[in-house]
């Protein structure tokens, strides 16, 4: 047998570079390079094998955290066939990956993450950033990556390379599986040579199928839908993962089944098709959540069902009402006692629709106006809050309508958390699958701009818009170096309402007074942060960074920053002041948020009574 006599990281960085993905007879290699930064327990071994070997491009992040949500960001723009390695060294190197592994895992995204570990020798323990277990000595920081990995391995000797980078690979593309992998490297063994298979290196070539549920599955779900009198499909990201855009819209005209959004799903259909009723949920809108009170057969297609799609299980109140999963995933297809469906969504779609038309599945007329005037009234209500200012400030509202104005329509808005996804959700009018990149699984705070500078390395034909708020930006800003340093340019909005907004608002219909969410000075005499509003130049410090900054206080001085930031050659910043009470309202929905059962505070005692009586809507399906 030919081998090969390779480091560790040599053996990694060749293996890697030689793995391909394949569907639909689309062919491309799986990695588009490795990010990293580098310390004690990866520059000698990944490190110099990058270096040397010359074949996955480095790219070098501000953050490790960061790197992840990179990867992540550029994973989901490629529909997941495509994705990065991000490798950092032993200690908090390895740890800040911690949170973008939850995120890739929650939201279902592949990424390979190679921390560095400590000694397989154990000579040199405790090796410096090295965590000592009082009860084994076979624990590092790094264990804390197996419950946020849908694969996690350790490598102690050169051989079980063999094993753990094929078994990485299987998981890493299976779309049912497919999350976060951590394979963590001693860093003495990362140097240790060994004569590995030739043939180990040869191309590979993994290929996607599309799945489809057994024949008798896909009858059982024909007749449930063909005597269906109110329809609905709940569309979530699995409809933009298949590429199953065009077989959805297709199928709700042509079958008379309205289709609602979830915030990974939201664009799966054009803002304007016919059927498309909307966002669904705790942030959705009138017409979509009035659809889902009624709905007597609801499928639900590659959506993970999370307690915002459900409204916290109060969604769906019809008395009799039944749910198909269509998923690739199992553990999703199951959910709410539904008829599952396991497979590929675009091709079970074609193959339900196949059937129900031999079924004879006619379209019902009134069903069809009254989705037709529901979708009038909310797109009426949308305008109305793009357009409206109750004062003299812009609010959350004006900003989204404006830049929405102002992007292509193949350009990528993205954001992630605060009181932005759920306005987004509502307001934002997408006409493209991939024109709407919201990260609501984790809702991790300051993914937004690493992950807008990983979409636009995925598609640089494409403007990127990062709508993020002062508290995000705080926490991860500096990827605004990485975009400038690599030459991609992402267009960042930071709208500006004074501290986490969003849980302020929360907390103060919970009944609560104003606590610990606004970016206020101190109180000398009360002791609190309830002083003035903290004034930050925000632009300067994007500028700082390397951007083209701008500050905006109306609408005329936004579109005119949104049309030179356009022109921008490099990342350019907006910083627009917002009214922080202004909020755009829910519409007949409603999130379990438990209230203090008990309290000395009579506004928070009546939250605890509305809070009881709404829990009488949620309902177990099954």
């Amino acid at each position: 047998m030919q081998t090969v006599r390779m480091t560790v990281g040599q053996a990694i960085v060749r293996f890697l570079a030689r793995q391909h993905v394949e569907r639909d007879g689309r062919e491309q290699p799986f990695f588009a390079g490795v990010l990293g930064i580098f310390g004690h327990g990866n520059v000698t071994g990944l490190g110099q094998a990058l270096e040397e070997l010359g074949e996955l491009t480095y790219y070098q992040p501000r953050n490790e955290q960061a790197g992840v949500h990179i990867a992540a960001g550029y994973a989901k723009m490629k529909n997941r066939l495509q994705t990065f390695v991000c490798t950092s060294s032993i200690g908090p190197g390895a740890t800040n990956m911690v949170t973008g592994a939850a995120m890739a895992t929650i939201n279902r995204l592949p990424v390979l993450l190679l921390p560095g570990d400590i000694f397989a020798t154990r000579l040199p323990h405790p090796v410096l950033q090295g965590l000592e277990h009082p009860h084994s000595q076979d624990v590092s920081v790094n264990d804390a990556f197996r419950p946020v990995s849908v694969y996690w391995d350790r490598i102690y000797r050169p051989e079980q390379l063999l094993s753990a980078l094929p078994r990485a690979m299987q998981v890493l593309t299976d779309p049912a599986a497919t999350g976060a992998v951590t394979i963590c490297l001693p860093q003495d063994v990362q140097t240790e040579a060994y004569d590995f298979p030739a043939h180990f290196f040869k191309k590979r070539v993994w290929r996607i199928a599309r799945t489809l549920p057994p024949e008798q599955d896909l009858d059982a779900a024909v007749e449930l839908i063909k005597t269906a009198e109110r329809p609905l499909i709940v569309a979530g990201g699995g409809v933009i993962y298949s590429e199953a855009s065009d077989v959805l819209g297709k199928f709700a005209e042509r079958f008379g089944v309205a289709v609602v959004e979830t915030q990974a799903g939201k664009g799966a259909l054009p803002w304007n098709h016919p059927w498309n009723a909307g966002p669904v949920g705790a942030n959705g809108g009138l017409a979509a959540n009035r659809l889902a009170a009624q709905a007597d057969v609801v499928i639900t297609v590659g959506t993970r069902l999370s307690d915002f799609t459900t409204a916290s299980m109060t969604a769906f109140q019809h008395p009799d009402v039944k749910f198909i999963g269509i998923n690739v995933a199992p553990l999703d297809a199951y959910k709410l006692g539904a008829l599952p469906l396991v497979g590929d969504a675009r091709a079970t779609l074609a193959a339900l629709a196949e059937r129900l038309a031999a079924a004879g599945r006619r379209v019902s007329e009134a069903y069809r106006q009254q989705v037709a005037s529901l979708k009038a009234e909310w797109d009426s209500e949308v305008d109305r809050l793009r357009r409206e200012r109750p004062g003299q400030r812009l609010t959350q509202a004006n900003v989204l309508g404006i830049v929405n104005d102002a992007a292509g329509p193949k350009d990528v808005v993205l954001n992630a958390s605060g009181s932005m996804p759920g306005d987004l959700l509502k307001l934002w009018r997408p006409v493209d699958p991939k024109g709407y990149h919201l990260e609501y699984g984790y809702s991790t705070m300051g993914y937004e701009i690493p992950a807008g500078l990983g979409v636009k390395m995925a598609a640089p034909e494409r403007d990127v818009f990062v709508m993020i708020g002062d508290g995000s930006y705080l926490m991860m800003n500096t990827e605004i170096v990485t975009s400038v340093q690599e030459g991609y340019k992402v267009i960042i909005v930071l709208v500006d309402n004074g501290g986490f907004q969003s849980i302020h608002g929360l907390q103060m219909s919970s009944g609560t007074k104003s606590f610990g969410n606004e970016l206020r000075f101190r109180d000398k005499t009360t002791g609190r942060l309830t002083g003035p509003y903290m004034p930050i130049d925000y632009a300067a410090n994007a500028a700082s960074m390397g951007a083209v900054a701008f500050k905006a206080d109306d609408e005329a001085s936004l579109r005119e920053a949104l049309r030179k930031a356009k022109e921008a050659d490099r990342t350019a910043f907006i910083h627009v002041t917002v009214d922080p009470e202004v909020r755009v309202p829910g519409y007949e929905s409603w999130w379990d948020v438990p209230i203090a059962e008990v309290s000395g505070q009579a506004s928070v005692q009546r939250a605890r009574a509305a809070y009881v009586e709404a829990r009488k809507r949620q309902r177990f399906y099954y």
